[in-house]
């Protein structure tokens, strides 16, 4: 098989080798690598592409172990810039295209960026920003797709060496051709930020060797792709899911990756799916459950016909939504657990053997254990903690060496999750550690609480929290978005009450949530789609 790589990283490795220049040289630069808008770019074009953009940063003055943020939609320019600067040794460092100017300025900060290579549209947010940044030496604009003109007075302000490049200039000047840098298969290889559903963002350090485990793991164990598979990520490249979907994933097993650059709306993507025609979708629980209530409301036209997978992950999969899916479009939805840390997905659903309400199963290559506060294994079906064993897992969180040596405990990692585990090896997701809540002195998954809500017909999102009652107990409390067409007020409150009482076994009736409120806007969410239930705890 053609992604089919050796597990035994040689020491001087470099991963941008592995994604574009192996294909070509081994004849397979005819193949299309990405499509996006009118353009179909091969094999042959992107190498080229990716060696120019290499070029362009190191003509700068970039160089090894720098970081490079890039700030831009999904489109060719950011894949040509995260592989060349991987090729030229430096670390590409995706941001989040929704930051505002805070965190933007954070996150060039923390991370001492070099070189910043953004849209001008995100570049302007930085307007006004009273400070400037030491280490930046060069910021690469790209024009809006609307616009031929950049905030030229902008980069000029962040910093005394932040001198302001056009892209597209900088790139058509560079040369094509491109040795690739000999790096350590233990140097840094890319970082991402963490989505922050708990605090600051984390910068995490990922090595060269770390993707080629788990990336092709999943191609193996899990996609088995064939030459003709086109892979459609609605989650962006700036995320650890899109990444791996939209970049990885494809590049390394030689398929084409269909690139969507505006917002993941249902109609958007649901028209790139019926233009492209991809073999694999990638999405959120939320997403999944927008695209069924919107069609069920009659304002979608689904045409599915080309897809044989559909992965989900980012967060917990509702049994109801895998089950109205399969119902609508016969098509499995095939849920899994990863994490930015460990790069990818590393429990998983598979074809044929989904368990609805399951992350799914143990990936090979990977161990697992389930552990209780002391540190002691729990018995199969409790609830604890769990702890994932990979050659795949992050380096380090940069500059934060306590929330480091807490998760990088060793060789494992411990990821902050709650699981049970049944009898035939399927993993049971409980929540978060920090969702987790006691009522009458027993745990409250919410995960379990929202899945009996989210099968009223009336309930398009919902989130369950702990609220303390005017005597100080605690109980759950809904945050609920309805669907279209139905209306809130003490009426419908009651009857939710009553209705996930119903759908509770008689001894967790505990769980059932005591307040109501329904939301006018979707809830908040991190950049990957997880819930932020932290924010609704605060309100």
């Amino acid at each position: 098989m053609e992604f089919d790589l050796s597990l035994d990283v040689p020491e001087t490795f470099n991963m941008a080798s592995v994604l574009v220049d192996r294909h070509v040289a081994e004849g397979r630069g005819s193949r299309v690598a990405i499509h996006y808008q009118d353009d179909s770019i091969t094999y042959a074009d992107l190498l080229k592409r990716v060696n120019k953009a290499g070029n362009m940063l190191r003509d700068q003055g970039i160089e090894i172990e720098d970081r490079v943020l890039i700030l831009t939609t999904d489109r060719p320019e950011f894949i040509e810039s995260f592989v060349g600067a991987m090729k030229i040794g430096a670390v590409p460092v995706p941001i989040n295209t929704l930051s505002e100017r805070d965190d933007l300025a954070y996150y060039i900060e923390d991370s001492r960026a070099a070189a910043v290579i953004a849209d001008d549209q995100f570049l302007r947010r930085l307007e006004g920003f009273p400070g400037t940044f030491r280490y930046l030496k060069r910021v690469f604009v790209l024009p809006d797709a609307d616009s031929s003109q950049t905030s030229a007075s902008i980069a000029k302000s962040l910093g005394p060496r932040a001198a302001e490049l056009s892209y597209r200039d900088a790139f058509a000047a560079a040369s094509d051709e491109l040795e690739v840098e000999p790096t350590s298969r233990d140097d840094p290889s890319y970082w991402l930020y963490s989505s922050g559903t708990t605090g600051p963002a984390k910068g995490t350090v990922h090595l060269h060797q770390d993707m080629v485990y788990c990336t092709s793991t999943w191609l193996r164990e899990v996609s088995k792709p064939t030459p003709d598979d086109r892979n459609f990520t609605a989650s962006k490249l700036f995320t650890s899911y899109g990444l791996v979907n939209g970049l990885y994933q494809p590049l390394m097993a030689c398929n084409a990756t269909v690139l969507m650059p505006g917002p993941p709306t249902t109609q958007a993507v649901v028209d790139t799916i019926a233009r492209y025609r991809p073999t694999i979708f990638f999405t959120v629980p939320a997403l999944y459950n927008n695209i069924l209530n919107d069609h069920a409301a009659g304002k979608l036209q689904v045409d599915l016909s080309s897809v044989r997978l559909c992965i989900s992950a980012g967060d917990a999969l509702p049994p109801v939504i895998y089950d109205r899916w399969l119902e609508t479009f016969g098509i499995e939805l095939l849920d899994g657990i990863g994490s930015t840390e460990f790069g990818y997905i590393y429990i998983q659903n598979l074809p044929g053997r989904a368990r609805p309400g399951s992350s799914g199963q143990l990936l090979p290559g990977y161990n697992a254990k389930i552990l209780d506060e002391d540190g002691h294994p729990v018995p199969q079906g409790e609830v604890g903690e769990l702890y994932v064993q990979s050659p795949s897992f992050a380096f380090a969180y940069w500059k934060k060496r306590d929330r480091s040596r807490d998760t990088f405990r060793g060789p494992w990692l411990k990821t902050g999750d709650l699981y049970t585990l049944d009898a035939d090896g399927y993993y049971h997701y409980e929540g978060r550690a920090d969702d987790m809540f006691k009522v009458n002195a027993q745990w409250v998954s919410p995960i379990e609480v929202e899945g009996v809500l989210l099968r009223h017909p009336s309930v398009a999102e919902v989130a369950v929290v702990p609220y303390k009652q005017a005597d100080g107990r605690i109980k759950p409390r809904a945050h609920v978005v309805l669907r279209d067409g139905s209306a809130g007020g003490s009426e419908l409150a009651d009857a939710l009450v009553r209705f996930c009482a119903e759908g509770l076994d008689r001894d967790h009736l505990y769980k059932c949530p005591q307040e109501i409120r329904f939301e006018s806007d979707p809830l908040p969410k991190t950049a990957s789609g997880k819930i932020q239930r932290h924010k609704l705890r605060q309100r």
